[in-house]
């Protein structure tokens, strides 16, 4: 499946180490601004994400309409990032990966599919490609390093250990 990726996402899946397994069922694509911003920092997921792209295993895609992003920005207050993936989401009715608060308000405005962080570590963890005792301390790293409401976290916990939601 093709999705579109904003930064908060790719970066958090770089992190707990979650990117490459995702990989194999989605081709990731992400704007010219996304790959700006993730690789600003000298990090080892900057790193992880730019030998993607080198290895085209990540499509970097160039956002023309610079008016529609600077509409979506004012009237989302959302990021030039975060406006460029929202744009190409819904030009190519791909789901957008997206971490960030405001724009997932965003989506649910203009009824385009998301997906997050935690989706993908659900998603793992159902096909068997991480073993739930791993998809745990990964969930407790994205407590760490994204910002996820306490209830959504103990959801996901339920989730991965067999629990219904």
């Amino acid at each position: 499946m093709e999705i579109v990726f904003d930064s908060s996402t790719l970066i958090l899946l770089a992190k707990i180490e979650l990117l490459r397994e995702i990989m194999s069922d989605n081709n990731i694509i992400i704007p010219e601004r996304v790959e700006r911003e993730c690789l600003i920092k000298e990090s080892l997921d900057a790193k992880l994400i730019s030998e993607l792209i080198n290895e085209k295993s990540i499509e970097v895609k160039k956002v023309d309409d610079m008016k529609t992003v600077k509409k979506i920005k004012r009237d989302f207050r959302i990021d030039s990032g975060e406006a460029e993936a929202l744009l190409l989401a819904k030009k190519f009715d791909y789901p957008l990966a997206v971490d960030d608060g405001p724009t997932i308000k965003a989506c649910k405005i203009i009824n385009q599919r998301f997906i997050t962080a935690i989706h993908f570590l659900l998603n793992c963890t159902s096909k068997n490609k991480i073993q739930s005792e791993i998809a745990i301390i990964k969930l407790e790293k994205l407590t760490t390093y994204g910002r996820y409401n306490r209830k959504i976290i103990e959801e996901a916990k339920k989730h991965i250990k067999g629990g219904k939601i």
